[in-house]
């Protein structure tokens, strides 16, 4: 069996394990305090080996808006530095200017009694250098479902446990007619524990298809463990490493994060 079909047939049991569990959506660990509602700053910074293109060492910048809307709940605007020398150290201080990306996220709808959130995002070839830009208008449109888990076990502190999957297809339009058409689609397979101080820990399982590439396949799987400074402030630390799929697009062969995020 392809590895495509095995990615349908995961995301067709998750899914259909899911329609049985809490219909109550799991908040994002950034986004859970109410009391902190209105948006969120994020800084990133990526180091990366064998990165394929836009998955290098780069610094990012994430801006969040939730909004009280009927039908949107959040927009979000990605800047992108990456860095000149496009190594695993690579050259923090000598940034260039990378595509931005702008997401509208839309509040959840019922499918078969299980909540699904979805959004569409944008990418521009903003780059510069050019080298640094895919050249081409990128639009992707993704759908993220999340249910509870029982508590995790008391000699952690019972943390509570969620799962959550999001399918996202991407293609390319106009831009540079010489560059590289774009046609993937991207799952997310999370796991994760939130301890009542805050703090959490998550494994993130990520398969891409690669429609361009006679149909390759490619995924990483990332540990994130993050924990609050203050109502505010939080930090976290990642590591990511490929499964398989030496050169598909959206994967890279290892990579170390941390970022800060301010909440307001």
């Amino acid at each position: 069996m392809s590895r495509q079909r095995v990615l349908v047939a995961v995301l067709t049991l998750i899914l259909a394990g899911g329609a049985s569990a809490s219909d109550e959506d799991v908040p994002e660990a950034e986004h859970a305090d109410p009391a902190y509602s209105h948006g969120l700053i994020e800084l990133k910074r990526q180091s990366t080996a064998r990165g394929t293109p836009g998955e290098t060492t780069k610094t990012n910048l994430k801006f969040d808006w939730f909004l009280q809307h009927n039908v949107v709940s959040l927009l979000r605007l990605e800047l992108p530095f990456p860095d000149r020398t496009a190594t695993f150290s690579g050259s923090p201080f000598d940034p260039d200017f990378g595509d931005a990306k702008f997401r509208v996220s839309f509040r959840a709808f019922e499918v078969s009694g299980r909540p699904i959130t979805s959004f569409v995002e944008l990418t521009f070839p903003t780059a510069d250098p050019e080298s640094q830009s895919a050249g081409v208008y990128q639009l992707s449109a993704g759908l993220r479902t999340a249910f509870r888990l029982s508590p995790g076990p008391l000699s952690l502190g019972s943390p509570a446990q969620a799962f959550s999957i999001q399918v996202q297809q991407v293609v390319s339009f106009a831009g540079d007619p010489a560059r590289i058409d774009i046609n993937q689609t991207k799952f997310e397979l999370e796991w994760r524990d939130t301890w009542l101080s805050g703090r959490y820990a998550k494994a993130t399982l990520k398969p891409v298809i690669d429609w361009v590439g006679a149909d390759r396949t490619g995924a990483v799987l990332e540990l994130e463990g993050g924990w609050p400074l203050n109502p505010q402030w939080l930090m976290a630390f990642m590591i990511g490493g490929q499964l398989w799929g030496n050169g598909v697009p959206s994967t890279y062969g290892s990579r170390l994060e941390f970022k800060v995020v301010y909440r307001y």
